[in-house]
């Protein structure tokens, strides 16, 4: 099973080493070095996990088994409408197992989100699903917990597929799928991505396995080799569903429901859904007859997180650093993400942030997958506080601590910087979006302003720190200057 495995870091690659992404700087006393988490921060997923006393015939109707649950510090961070404009409806509304909730409180999840709201009751129905919403509003939650609902622990073969895009966003959705059914009493969840040991998925798939979350490439492989049978698969959720259905994926995805049975549920969950992504999806899910009648969710009235407060500064090129240093020295950052253009540039920026002072990882898809799991497990466990990154890192990477992103090359698509933003501000909680923008940017700037219907400002001289900082949200926030 292709999973990031807790390892002394120190002992597998060296913490030094510029082939693996993994760059120290000498500690530096500025804003930065604040805590690198919020009061109230969500628990990693990869935490240990805790067996809950049961009686030899397990909980019975009536136990007071919540009193059992070993639940996270509650989260008292200030939230947006984006997941808290719900109606009103709890978890234990969907009739949802015992276990299955016992697995969705420990993990800290105590509503349903809009998204949830809508989604889980139609997929618990068996009825196909189109929808949208926000990055970060519980979109995994809302095709998750349906899809460990309908497992038969009875049957021994795969019952569930989910088809995401990135190796990364693979090992997490298996990592949060082990947790929620961790007191479900056996469901076998495997990861199954390229970059990986093709003998090792072979021999785990001569085991039982219950749900495979895989990328497109690696399960087909496995599908036509006759490994991986998918025949009885009763689900199959496509997250990132735009991205799937792009025409870097969507030959082999169309690959893949072929060998499908003819009576499975299609889920499909996106931010975004581009016009010529759009063309795709009608050719392909609707001609095809691949998709029937599904049930449309679109929670995209606004398209950017109601919590991430965006702003730019005009730079030129050689400034960038420069601009870069000065926000590192005077925002609380509790984790940052900085993304770049090009997999050199990535490189080049970290070496740089590093000869600066401070510490940071990078990460782009011309990294070994066994430095990408590890630079990924370790950023997401709080080992750093800056993170490099290729627009690898755009697709549904859940970090609760990152509080800001930075644009240090402006991209090129609304949806490539709606993704990108929505690394920080996860769940309604409030995040930062600084963009350095040169004279060359400037036509994308207005285009990607007008497309997504928002409004990037200038970047002030100084930023209140309760736009961004959880803790001085409610002590009406704190001015940093910017500029000397």
């Amino acid at each position: 099973m292709a999973t990031a495995r807790t390892a002394n870091p120190a002992l597998m690659i060296g913490m030094n080493n510029p082939t693996n992404g993994q760059l120290r700087g000498q500690t530096k006393s500025a804003g930065q070095q604040s805590g690198l988490f919020s009061v109230g921060q969500q628990p990693s997923v990869t935490q240990k996990q805790t067996t809950i006393p049961q009686s030899s015939g397990g909980i019975k109707f009536g136990d007071d088994w919540k009193k059992c649950l070993e639940l996270p510090p509650k989260d008292h961070r200030v939230k947006t409408s984006d997941v808290t404009s719900t109606k009103g409806n709890e978890f234990e509304d969907y009739c949802l197992k015992r276990e299955l909730l016992m697995g969705i409180f420990e993990m800290g999840w105590e509503k349903p989100s809009p998204i949830q709201e809508e989604s889980i009751p139609i997929a618990l129905s068996g009825r196909d699903i189109l929808a949208r919403a926000k990055n970060g509003t519980g979109k995994s939650g809302a095709y998750l917990i349906p899809l460990l609902e309908r497992i038969d622990l009875k049957k021994d073969h795969i019952q569930a597929i989910v088809m995401v895009p990135t190796r990364e966003l693979a090992l997490q959705m298996s990592q949060i799928s082990i947790q929620l059914s961790k007191h479900l009493g056996g469901v076998k969840v495997m990861a199954t991505t390229g970059g990986t040991n093709l003998r090792d998925d072979i021999m785990r798939l001569d085991e039982i396995v219950h749900v495979v979350i895989a990328t497109p490439g690696r399960i087909l492989d496995l599908i036509k080799k006759g490994v991986a049978k998918v025949d009885r698969v009763q689900m199959m959720v496509m997250d990132e569903a735009d991205k799937l259905l792009s025409q870097d994926f969507v030959i082999l995805i169309e690959d893949i429901i072929s060998f499908l049975a003819r009576d499975r549920q299609i889920l499909l969950y996106s931010a975004t859904f581009p016009i010529s992504v759009q063309k795709f999806m009608f050719k392909c899910l609707f001609q095809a007859k691949h998709l029937k009648k599904p049930y449309e969710i679109n929670l995209m009235e606004e398209l950017t997180l109601k919590g991430i407060t965006q702003y730019y500064a005009y730079v030129t090129e050689r400034q960038k650093v420069h601009c870069l240093n000065t926000l590192f020295s005077r925002l609380q950052i509790n984790q940052s993400i900085i993304f770049c253009n090009s997999t050199q540039r990535v490189e080049l920026l970290a070496k740089k942030i590093t000869q600066l002072g401070y510490s940071c990882f990078y990460i782009h898809a011309k990294m070994m997958q066994e430095y990408r799991n590890r630079v990924f497990h370790d950023f997401r466990n709080g080992l750093c506080r800056n993170l490099v990154c290729t627009d690898l890192f755009t697709r549904g990477i859940d970090i609760q601590a990152v509080n800001v992103v930075i644009n240090f090359d402006f991209p090129k698509s609304a949806e490539t910087y709606l993704h990108r933003i929505g690394r920080s501000g996860r769940f309604g909680h409030l995040g930062l979006a600084i963009n350095l923008i040169t004279s060359d940017d400037r036509y994308n700037l207005k285009t990607i302003e007008d497309q997504l219907v928002t409004d990037i400002k200038p970047i002030p001289g100084s930023i209140d720190k309760s736009l961004y900082v959880a803790e001085f949200h409610s002590q009406g926030g704190e001015d940093e200057p910017l500029c000397d």
